[in-house]
């Protein structure tokens, strides 16, 4: 088994275990949660998430690992959400060829990708967003290791996407309900 293999199967059976900790299991959470990442990969959940799926993006580990270490509010906000929607609305069609320009394929040579995060790095910092900071920093880091073949890869994924809407859809639940 190859490195991108057996981090797709270990990073599906962490996301798998944060859907657990979601729960309230009061006393018996951390022990819910190891059981649940230890099904995951033993019943072929992991690794039928990972099939159908393919690896998931470092961000989405990331947050995941901050879901299970219980690290509240989440730093997936609302409006970071909405922003990583918008993005994918544009970035998505565009990958599947429906336009004259594939941004995808710049996270194979990305030079100019990487001068393109250099601004958001430093936005980040300048709003003092570490939290977010240290994921882009593993982010890029996994790419520099030789576990994506592409930085998209590691930045983002359909499952973190479903997330986002997730948690734009529950946003806006929660505000249709308190208007009635």
């Amino acid at each position: 088994m190859n490195l991108p293999a057996a981090y797709g199967l270990l990073a599906h059976a962490v996301i798998f275990a944060a859907l657990f900790a979601l729960i309230p299991f009061g006393e018996f959470r951390t022990r819910a949660v190891l059981t649940a990442s230890i099904t995951a990969l033993l019943a072929g959940i992991a690794p039928f998430l990972h099939g159908v799926f393919g690896p998931p993006s470092l961000t989405l580990l990331q947050l995941a690992i901050l879901q299970i270490a219980g690290r509240t509010p989440s730093p997936l906000s609302h409006r970071a959400a909405l922003g990583l929607l918008v993005f994918a609305l544009c970035f998505y069609p565009l990958a599947l060829g429906w336009g004259p320009f594939d941004p995808y394929a710049l996270g194979y040579q990305p030079l100019a990708l990487l001068a393109a995060l250099l601004p958001l790095g430093g936005l980040l910092f300048w709003r003092r967003q570490s939290l977010w900071l240290f994921i882009l920093a593993v982010d890029l880091a996994g790419y520099a290791g030789g576990l994506f073949a592409n930085l998209w890869d590691a930045l983002l994924d359909p499952l973190l996407l479903l997330l986002a809407l997730a948690v734009v859809v529950r946003r806006w639940r929660a505000s249709g309900s308190a208007n009635r």
